[in-house]
């Protein structure tokens, strides 16, 4: 659990400015910016706005090493969309393979994701990846998120890592039994057996913590013990900076499109 914990937390050294702002302009920050950046065409807007995600990752000082292999795991997939997009839009041919052509609208559309994705995902990294979840949570109960929704998610990162412990014994149990898995019907069937017994057994435990918390007087809401301490100058900054990143992104998309 301190695993999950920590993986959240503040980066090593000194911590940039940017992780002292309140976790609630933050994720508000973010949910904006995500929404102005999937709205841009324009490769000069969304080049800036990859520009100033780099920025910020840079002066939150996160570690270069795991950073790096979070976006990659994206740009994995970016892969897929570089490769199989300019097949399937039709424009301006680029080249022929097999008997399918490639245009280059579609590749200049698969440049376009690859460029948003890469911008969200490093200002996700950066100012909602380095709030811890609980921290997180109750910044999203102060946002007014529905409250089974802010249950669910503390609920998950309380226990996921007890069902992972749950399923290594399953997984024991089933090595002292000699199991090996292959691709038969004996197999299908255990692994089967294996999800079925661990979601009773997750049943089981909800019902006991359900009990438990009853005995102690839950009524359905956590009080919320994370004071954010707000810093009008700080705070209010960082939101002014925002907006006017925003309206910056906007406004040079604007100029694109009146330009043509």
């Amino acid at each position: 659990m301190s695993m999950v914990l920590e993986a959240g937390g503040a980066a090593p050294g000194e911590p940039g400015e940017l992780l002292s702002v309140d976790p609630r302009f933050r994720i508000v920050a973010v949910g904006g910016f995500a929404i102005v950046v999937i709205s841009l065409d324009s490769f000069g807007a969304l080049g800036v706005a990859l520009a100033v995600a780099l920025a910020t990752l840079i002066q939150a000082r996160l570690p270069l090493a795991r950073t790096v292999q979070q976006v990659a795991t994206v740009d994995t997939f970016m892969v897929f969309v570089i490769i199989s997009m300019p097949f399937t839009i039709p424009g301006t041919p680029l080249l022929n393979v097999m008997g399918l052509s490639a245009s280059w609208e579609g590749l200049w559309e698969a440049l376009r994701i690859t460029l948003k994705a890469n911008a969200v995902v490093l200002a996700m990294l950066t100012l909602v990846g380095t709030i811890g979840p609980v921290e997180l949570g109750h910044a999203l109960a102060r946002l007014k998120v529905p409250h089974a929704f802010v249950h669910l998610l503390l609920f998950t990162i309380r226990y996921i890592e007890v069902l992972h412990a749950e399923y290594g014994r399953l997984r024991i149990a089933m090595r002292t039994r000699c199991f090996v898995a292959g691709t038969n019907v004996h197999t299908l069937k255990t692994f089967g057996y294996l999800i079925g017994m661990l979601l009773i057994r997750a049943l089981e435990r909800s019902e006991r913590i359900m009990a438990a918390m009853r005995c102690r007087g839950f009524n359905g809401t956590f009080p919320l013990i994370h004071t954010e301490q707000f810093s009008p100058r700080r705070d209010l900054g960082f939101a002014f900076g925002v907006v006017a990143l925003c309206c910056a992104l906007i406004g040079l998309e604007v100029s694109h499109v009146l330009s043509f």
